[in-house]
């Protein structure tokens, strides 16, 4: 069963949300939150999440600020908010979660962050991980220091250059310029998210999605990864929360591999005793749509399973 809702984030802004549920309504098993990636949309995540209740889970999920139809309805895609951005994108992720403790009282809840959303994810758990039974980040990455702080000092002149709410193209090319040049010759300039060409093209013709994000979210976006990976950061991650980190070899977001391995490294740094991870072979970035997408279901129904027998 699928419905809809609109919650209020602590601003007052109102956020698109929505669940799945077996329609027997019988307590389920856990609840999957899901944070979904840059430029997409909650609605994407729709098979994932029929999968899920087929299993007994129930699934939320909400649009970002900026995305899908909170986007819209806001008159604006791409774009946080006129300061604290990131954090307060964070917040919301938490707000949803007080929904779902709300509505199954004592009922675990696992976090799925993809791309983006397993950023913020990361930062979520940083201040609210001891709520969570588990977390699922998919197809993450790990930035340099050096790296992040050009990026933003680039952002800080494109809001000076076009203001905090105007497209910017440039960073946009920042971004994700280099990531199709690994999958030549190109068919689309989104070859890098899948290899399943049919998903690829619903991408593409998909009016929510692949849009180009405001100079103001960049600035926002890159200030909040300089946050989530400083080591007095990722020392707040509850030592004790189990992770599952996944990501495809050919994912340009994640370096292909490389990125999810120092993400791996860090967690452990942090003090974070369980990890568990899987590499899955020349898959691309958005292994939730890859060829082979059931295996992953699977993969990560059989870890939740797992969480719960202990």
């Amino acid at each position: 069963m699928f419905s809809e809702f609109s919650i209020g984030s602590d601003d007052s802004t109102q956020i698109y949300g929505c669940t799945w549920s077996p329609e027997d309504r019988s307590a389920p098993r856990a609840v999957v939150q899901i944070a979904h990636g840059m430029a997409e949309h909650i609605a994407r995540y729709d098979a994932f999440a029929q999968f899920l209740v087929s299993q007994g889970i129930v699934v939320y999920g909400h649009d970002h600020r900026g995305h899908g139809r909170t986007g819209t309805q806001h008159g604006i895609l791409g774009y946080f908010a006129d300061h604290d951005g990131f954090e307060k994108v964070v917040r919301d992720i938490e707000v949803v979660t007080k929904r779902i403790e709300e509505d199954y009282p004592g009922v675990p809840i696992f976090l799925f962050g993809h791309s983006m959303g397993s950023s913020l994810s990361l930062r979520y758990i940083q201040q609210f991980g001891e709520r969570l039974a588990g977390v699922i980040l998919c197809g993450s990455g790990w930035f340099s220091r050096p790296i992040l702080m050009l990026a933003s000092w680039l952002a800080v002149r494109e809001v000076a250059k076009r203001g905090r709410r105007e497209p910017s193209p440039f960073l946009h090319r920042l971004t994700f310029g280099g990531f199709n040049k690994a999958f030549r010759p190109n068919r689309t300039e989104m070859d890098w998210l899948s290899r399943d060409t049919t998903q690829v093209d619903a991408y593409l013709a998909d009016p929510l999605c692949g849009h180009v994000h405001t100079a103001g979210f960049f600035h926002d976006y890159f200030c909040g990864l300089q946050i989530v990976e400083q080591p007095k950061q990722m020392v707040q991650v509850p030592e004790s929360l189990p992770f599952l980190l996944i990501s495809g070899t050919r994912d340009p977001v994640g370096n292909f591999g490389r990125g999810v391995q120092k993400l791996r490294a860090a967690l452990q740094r942090a003090g974070v005793l369980n990890i568990d991870y899987k590499l899955y072979t020349d898959a691309r970035h958005e292994l939730l749509n890859e060829i082979g997408r059931e295996q992953v279901y699977t993969d990560i129904y059989r870890w939740i399973e797992r969480r719960l027998q202990r």
